[in-house]
């Protein structure tokens, strides 16, 4: 099984669109949308809801009202100002535990609370495994964790060679819970000062890890002189640029049908540039690409 990690530095560079050309350039592939505090994967994919499950990922504080003796030192002590006239408020509570540790009558106990839903779902495209957080909830990498661990399970299952991961921005947490034990990362950056900046960041945490990693420029002709600053780093780095995307207004017209550019408008500039780059990665991983037709040699 080959696992392919789709990042970026900084979120709005079109991760989510480059994930959904792959899911349907691979033709049957176990897809996990690991941005699960933004998650958008389903929205290109259409996926069919089989199975919900529960995920605990916080704790609640709760008040034994037979046992307070309401003698408020659990107000004094949050700092979140949770607690009012010996209420919890489940919006403002961190489940951190400093009421229950002040509580001189025991009277407060830490409960799990659902923090959100992973799901198993079916797209055109194969096996989808994806979570949703509820509001107000924190994403501490578990539920991602999760998320993969059921991709993984889909995998076998139906015995594919291969998950896509749409991991989410950045460098926390739950980047790292994406990252691990993955084959490739696809970092997908934009022309700008800070997709640049943000791009090193991400590359240096797949290179702590020792994780291999190319490069996708996306929107590359909107600011030339910052797309090749980003590949002539990238190229003093070893790192390979997978393809430089031109700025193409279809791709908007993709997201608003809600399908992947390549199926939507598989002759666009910027679906040619992806299709080939999605030959490149099944290269590099050792992996039979769908047997649909070549990408064009026109761009």
């Amino acid at each position: 099984m080959k696992q392919i990690a789709i990042v970026s530095g900084k979120g709005g560079t079109g991760k989510t669109t480059l994930a959904a050309s792959f899911a349907a350039l691979a033709g049957k592939a176990v897809v996990a949308d690991c941005d699960v505090d933004a998650a958008t994967l389903h929205l290109l994919l259409d996926p069919n809801v089989i199975s919900q499950q529960e995920f605990k990922g916080s704790k609640l504080a709760v008040i034994d009202g037979s046992k307070c003796a309401k003698c408020g030192a659990c107000e004094k002590a949050c700092r979140f100002d949770a607690i009012v006239d010996l209420e919890v408020n489940p919006v403002l509570c961190e489940g951190c535990g400093v009421c229950a540790y002040v509580c001189p009558e025991g009277a407060i106990r830490l409960e799990e609370r659902v923090s959100g839903y992973a799901y198993i779902s079916e797209t055109r495209y194969g096996p989808m495994s994806h979570a949703r957080l509820l509001a107000a909830q924190a994403n501490s990498g578990k539920l991602v964790a999760l998320v993969r661990r059921n991709a993984e399970v889909l995998a076998k299952r139906h015995n594919l060679e291969l998950v896509l991961i749409d991991g989410p921005p950045g460098i926390g947490c739950p980047v790292i819970a994406s990252l691990t034990g993955v084959d490739l990362v696809v970092a997908v950056t934009e022309p700008t000062i800070s997709g640049y900046r943000d791009l090193d960041r991400a590359l240096d945490l797949a290179r702590h890890f020792g994780i291999k990693s190319s490069v996708v420029v996306n929107m590359h002709d909107i600011n030339v002189e910052n797309a090749e600053k980003i590949i002539e780093s990238c190229g003093k780095g070893g790192v390979e640029i997978l393809a430089k995307i031109p700025f193409d207004p279809t791709v908007t017209e993709a997201m608003v049908a809600g399908k992947p550019v390549v199926e939507h408008s598989p002759d666009c500039a910027a679906s040619i540039v992806i299709s080939r780059a999605w030959f490149r990665v099944c290269g590099i991983l050792g992996i039979g690409a769908h047997p649909c037709e070549a990408p064009s040699t026109q761009a």
